[in-house]
């Protein structure tokens, strides 16, 4: 019997999943690019606008851990499709609102849950049929994600200056039935775990001294540390361009510069991952991430701004993925979309707290050195708690099965 693992319909799939990547993320990224004409519109402050980043965040996070576990038991194919509509009522909804909270909420709930699908429980799904190559194939369809910052802001960039952000989100509505809601009907096989495939090696790669629940909080607060950190420019580059005159459609330039370079990073994380493992991979990645957010302090310059920026990208892209490819190495295939989905609900927060606490130093201080500063101190946690992961884990294990360890 021919491994399903690998495969040509492996590759298949993975090309089809990143698609539907590419277009359902944008509803973690259009609250970003329309920022400022929130604020404008509802007439708040910054740091109450962030709010909505934040509300937006939270409910990807819960999205990814709720999302996750269905998708263990079910299947990626039914919470594409209810995601897809769900996605694409919230954009609607929201794009009539006249109310800032209630413009909030449907951030949070529609648009942030929906949106969740197609990271984490995405990224699960596309694991299962792979081995081999399975550091590559989480970093391609972790990078639809960025692929839909890097799209998305140049195709709603002139309806955006010429029609507002309102327009916008009715396009991306439509976008959700027209375009994702077909794409999710080639997804309906369900991967080898469930289908009872012997032929299938074991999952588990990696032995070290840790239970799988301390392991799971470990990776949880080091998520949290390094995406406060990998927050501030992601979230606040476009405001931080249009506060230095530079308008809003450098920002978004820029935003999408810095996410084509976190796409070749996340491709280059998953080669770097196949070789050395996850852990290790993150740990480099984190540690630049940490050197190029000290760059942004002394440079405000256009051109400087566009070089860091870029160095930035190609700086942390691959930190998030390797979360992923880490659980897959430790842990067992039927637990990886739960597991998955705890983890990247604590990277979510973390990106999600410090969007908004990059907005309120913003607000106390007037300007964004000090939320740089702030952002650091929290990637240092990430590096200290990645360095102990490295210095507990054991011997790698190839070629034989092995007990799966108790889940507690």
């Amino acid at each position: 019997m021919q491994n399903p693992l690998d495969s040509a319909y492996s590759w298949q799939r993975l090309a089809l999943s990143i698609v539907i990547s590419t277009v359902g993320s944008i509803g973690m990224w259009a609250i970003i690019m329309v920022l400022p004409q929130v604020q404008k519109d509802f007439g708040i402050d910054r740091g109450e606008a962030s709010l909505a980043y934040s509300a937006t965040m939270i409910g990807f996070a819960l999205g990814n851990f709720l999302l996750g576990r269905f998708v263990d038991r079910y299947g990626i194919y039914l919470a594409l499709v209810v995601a897809s509509i769900a996605q694409a009522a919230g954009f609607a909804l929201a794009a009539m609102s006249n109310n800032f909270w209630l413009f909030a909420i449907l951030q949070g709930s529609l648009i942030g849950v929906s949106t969740a699908v197609t990271f984490g429980p995405l990224i699960a799904d596309v694991s299962h049929w792979f081995h081999r190559r399975r550091g590559v194939a989480i970093a391609a369809i972790a990078s639809g994600n960025y692929l839909a910052g890097t799209v998305w802001p140049l195709l709603l960039s002139d309806v955006l200056a010429d029609e507002g952000w309102r327009q916008a989100y009715f396009i991306i509505a439509i976008a959700m039935i027209v375009v994702m809601l077909p794409l999710c009907f080639g997804l309906r096989r369900k991967p080898p775990h469930q289908t009872g495939s012997t032929n299938v090696p074991s999952s588990i790669t990696r032995q070290i001294d840790l239970s799988p629940r301390t392991m799971t909080i470990l990776l949880g607060i080091a998520g949290v540390g390094c995406c406060v950190a990998m927050s501030m420019p992601q979230v606040h580059i476009v405001a931080l361009c249009a506060d230095l005159g530079y308008g809003v459609a450098v920002g978004a330039q820029m935003l999408s510069l810095m996410l084509a370079g976190g796409i070749v990073s996340r491709i280059l994380s998953g080669l770097l991952a196949d070789q050395i493992g996850g852990v290790k991979t993150l740990l480099i990645g984190s540690v630049l991430q940490c050197l190029a957010l000290f760059l942004y302090i002394p440079f405000d310059g256009l051109v400087s701004l566009y070089v860091v920026s870029l160095i930035f990208g190609l700086s942390q892209g691959g930190i998030v993925p390797s979360y992923a490819m880490i659980i897959r190495e430790y842990l067992p295939a039927e637990v990886a979309g739960s597991r998955v989905g705890i983890v990247i609900m604590a990277t979510v927060l973390g990106m999600a707290l410090g969007g908004w606490m990059s907005g309120w130093i913003f607000d106390q201080t007037g300007s964004y050195q000090a939320a740089f500063i702030n952002g650091i101190v929290w990637n240092f946690l990430n590096i200290t708690i990645m360095a102990g992961i490295l210095w507990k884990t054991g011997r790698k294990i190839t070629g034989r099965k092995i007990k799966q360890p108790a889940l507690v």
